[in-house]
């Protein structure tokens, strides 16, 4: 079988991904054959992910690649795209054993549409014909791919005669994950690795995050009420802004998992809080909303403005400021601050199933780096007895274990302040034994409930002494 690593072009390597060159009679083709536009922004947003040294997020390639689609068709290139790096080391192992010359990982335009043909036969219900055909279609669209027709249909043909062996060979973890990660969870998780796998095979639910009466809430939106407080929607709940409370402020969408931290920093009315690298806002609604004066921070001035407009919505305040977390200073010092670090993103795999495949073990090192860096500065923006919350969506022990341990040996005057069970509903089984945090994706359920899981969270709170 072939390898299950991350593909990355190498410095010099031809790259094919890009806006296809097309005539007009393609340009036109992909307009009036049903689908084949949606399959067309599915391969450009993977060749780019595939093709790219530096890394980009999916929803990113996705904006600019279905530009001009209309909203359904959009949404099915988000459907493809997203199980084709679901399960992309399925389909690599796949596809690799079934060309003569193996995976064309120089070639990331043909790499992509096989790869996007092989997630509707394996991932998605649609129908074998119609996930063949039209990938045939669209290799004729473009010059680089036209003479290729050929083999893209005896391949995918075959996968589609094969379906049943090719998915009965997988491997929970190693289908979502190239090898140096799975083996990174297997070591640090052991039996629960699987399980983990699993969990991001099955996705992501939709929570939200409340102002007020979770309970009144969960029955007007028909959700279940989380024993951690968040609210679960019904997987055929349609547009979210069309539901009830949307418009009116009510409430946000925010992960189980993601909302904890806030609530473990515990801010009160009137309290000065720092919410260091906050956008795109979910952890500052929750501090506002308890009655804090929030300071939000964070680099990118288009996510804090996504950041302005949710609070707007939620009819919520709170400073915002454009900077680097580092170069933050404040004299007077802050009650609390909440450091949700830049990490790997491995935590949210089950909803951005792209990271296992454009992050890099050196990715993992260089963020560890800076995360020590932030914590060490957040720690000195605290006032005397103030209350310290960091933070990752990530399962590497680097991101969060290692370095809690690390800060702590070098800041003799903060203590841990371990949580405890009743904070996180009873839940003990997310706390471990040094009273830190971390969920896992197979928490609640993941991987074995369709409606079950959480992203994989990291946190631990500090107290600086008086």
């Amino acid at each position: 079988m072939a390898s299950r690593q991350t593909p990355r072009n190498g410095r010099g390597r031809r790259n094919e991904a890009g806006p296809a060159p097309q005539d007009g009679a393609a340009a036109e083709a992909l307009a009036e054959v049903a689908g084949l536009g949606a399959r067309a922004a599915a391969q450009r947003a993977v060749a780019e992910l595939i093709g790219q040294n530096r890394a980009l997020a999916l929803e990113d390639a996705l904006s600019q690649a279905s530009r001009g689609l209309d909203p359904a068709e959009a949404a099915l290139a988000r459907a493809i795209a997203t199980a084709t790096f679901r399960r992309f080391g399925l389909i690599r192992a796949a596809l690799g054993s079934r060309l003569d010359h193996g995976l064309p990982d120089d070639q990331p335009l043909l790499l992509a549409l096989l790869a996007t043909g092989a997630a509707q036969i394996l991932d998605l219900a649609v129908p074998d014909h119609a996930a063949v055909d039209l990938a045939v279609r669209l290799a004729k669209t473009d010059r680089r791919t036209q003479h290729l027709g050929g083999l893209v249909n005896a391949v995918l043909r075959r996968v589609a005669r094969e379906r049943d062996a090719i998915l009965a060979a997988g491997d929970p973890l190693g289908d979502g994950a190239p090898d140096w990660l799975a083996a990174r969870w297997r070591a640090t998780y052991g039996e629960r690795a699987e399980a983990i796998g699993r969990a991001h095979l099955a996705g992501a639910t939709v929570d939200v995050t409340v102002k007020a009466d979770p309970q009144g809430w969960a029955e007007r939106l028909g959700a279940a009420l989380l024993p951690t407080g968040s609210l679960r929607l019904p997987a055929e709940s349609g547009p979210i802004t069309a539901l009830d409370g949307f418009e009116a402020g009510a409430w946000w969408v925010q992960d189980a998992a993601a909302a904890l931290p806030a609530r473990l920093l515990g801010a009160r009315p009137g309290e000065r809080v720092a919410d260091l690298c906050a956008a795109p806002g979910g952890k500052t609604a929750q501090l506002a909303a308890a009655g804090a004066a929030v300071t939000a921070v964070d680099r990118s001035a288009p996510r804090l403005e996504r950041l302005r407009r949710n609070l707007e919505r939620l009819g919520l305040a709170a400073e915002v400021v454009v900077g680097d977390a580092l170069a933050l200073d404040r004299p007077e010092g802050f009650d609390a601050v909440l450091l949700d670090a830049p990490c790997s993103a491995t935590g949210t795999i089950r909803r951005h199933p792209d990271v296992a495949w454009t992050k890099s073990p050196d990715d993992i090192a260089r963020l560890a780096g800076l995360q020590a860096r932030l914590l060490d500065r957040a720690a000195t923006l605290l006032r005397p007895g103030g209350r310290l919350v960091y933070c990752t969506c990530s399962l590497e022990p680097e991101e969060g274990e290692a370095q809690i341990a690390a800060f702590l040996s070098r800041s003799p005057d903060f203590a841990r302040a371990p949580v405890t069970g009743d904070e996180v509903g009873g839940l003990t089984e997310l706390i471990d034994p040094n009273g830190d945090l971390r969920t896992l994706p197979c928490h609640l359920g993941g991987g074995t409930d369709a409606r079950g899981g959480l992203d994989g969270f990291f946190v631990s709170r500090f107290a600086r002494r008086s």
